[in-house]
């Protein structure tokens, strides 16, 4: 019916997703909240307005390799080490809880135990995107607590990276292979070495030369991002580990914040389409399956992770009001678990059924996580102007 079908799939993403978002801002809800709600209408399992979404499933896919990239260039390894001591502890202990948590209601609905496993993994994550949009930037108040939420973040978007490198593994071809995984741990290493080699060799003097010319520099952080992801296929990786190690060569690199800002729009650009798609292959018919697992599986992250964090920063001297408020702040799953969801799908580790379950999961807590944190927190979103705070 559509002559160009990308021009069109682009048009009615953003137009619609515009819309959207603007219903979300009034109900105080994530911006991504109303790019999967219109997804999911438009979809084949709505009103199929979109009815192929391979079109722009590899279009969307460039989205998570910038976000990655992004994730790597903030990864300051003097600000981690800084709060790891405390927040490793809480990191690991709550990883364990949540991990549990989730592998036991899966077996309860008769999932088997590597779907049960993928599952609880994927309860780890708290989302980057709630937890740090939705948190003060120029409030005194908060900056310890925004210090400690990004090295749990970090830490735990590190537990996800490796997470990504063994699902990887082991959907390849023929089963779970340990020579497979193996191989993928020497390459690992391999694409370190290459990308730390060929910064301090060839990018820093590239970027000293001529970092004046911002369109050059800009042109040459997107050629070395999508460079070094196309490159990790060779060692095996995925392209996201390999824009990932390239992130985080960069990011000790003065320059690093100018580039993580100027690619902040292309980023946004491609996760718009990204939360579309993910909304859009949503499908309904076996949500419905899934939809009691899925609220007992949402309800019991909203109801326990919040509380296991105040607990386990309280024991290391936090205080009580700041801790639950971290808590709160870091009380749902994350997009790192839709990653996972779809990643384990593709390779044949999970079920339709399984994947939908973390799916559905996610977004309920992403709308109920966001509600809960815009009623009761100082955010740039408040409902209330004496939360307000920008």
């Amino acid at each position: 019916m559509h002559n160009d079908p990308i021009i069109f799939h682009i048009f009615v993403i953003f137009t619609g997703s515009a819309i959207l978002a603007t219903f979300a801002l009034y109900a105080r809800q994530a911006l991504l909240v109303g790019y999967i709600v219109w997804g999911i209408l438009l979809g084949p399992s709505g009103f199929a307005i979109i009815e192929n979404t391979e079109v722009i499933n590899d279009i969307a896919q460039i989205g998570i390799i910038f976000l990655l990239f992004l994730l790597g260039l903030n990864l300051q390894p003097q600000d981690l080490l800084h709060t790891m001591r405390k927040t490793t502890v809480v990191t690991l202990v709550s990883s364990l809880i949540f991990t549990l948590l989730g592998f036991s209601i899966a077996q309860a609905f008769g999932f088997n135990f590597l779907e049960s496993f993928v599952i609880g993994v994927s309860m780890i994550f708290s989302s980057t995107i709630i937890g740090l949009k939705l948190l003060p930037t120029t409030v005194l108040h908060h900056k310890h607590a925004g210090e400690v939420m990004v090295s749990i973040l970090l830490l735990q978007d590190l537990i996800a990276i490796v997470v990504l490198l063994i699902l990887q593994g082991w959907g390849k071809e023929g089963g779970a292979s340990l020579a497979d995984i193996g191989l993928l741990i020497l390459g690992l290493p391999s694409m370190i070495g290459f990308a730390l080699l060929f910064e301090r060799f060839v990018l820093v003097k590239l970027i000293t030369r001529f970092d004046k010319i911002q369109e050059y520099i800009f042109l040459l952080t997107i050629g070395w991002c999508l460079g070094m992801a196309e490159l990790a296929k060779l060692f095996s990786l995925s392209h996201e580990i390999g824009a990932f190690i390239g992130g985080v060569v960069l990011a000790s690199n003065p320059i690093a914040p100018f580039i993580a800002e100027s690619l902040k729009p292309v980023r946004d650009f491609f996760l718009v389409i990204f939360f579309f798609t993910l909304g859009a292959n949503l499908d309904l018919g076996i949500l419905y399956t899934v939809l009691v697992p899925s609220l007992i599986l949402a309800g019991s992250i909203l109801l326990i992770k919040p509380f296991v964090f105040k607990y386990l920063m309280v024991k290391l001297n936090e205080k009580a009001s700041l801790s639950l408020e971290i808590g709160f702040r870091l009380g749902q799953i994350s997009e790192f678990s839709l990653l996972i969801a779809i990643i384990a799908l593709h390779t044949g580790i999970i079920s339709h059924k399984a994947s939908s379950l973390i799916q559905a999961a996610t977004i309920m807590t992403f709308v109920v996580s966001s509600y809960i944190i815009v009623q009761t927190y100082p955010t740039p979103i408040a409902v209330s102007d004496r939360l307000r705070r920008d």
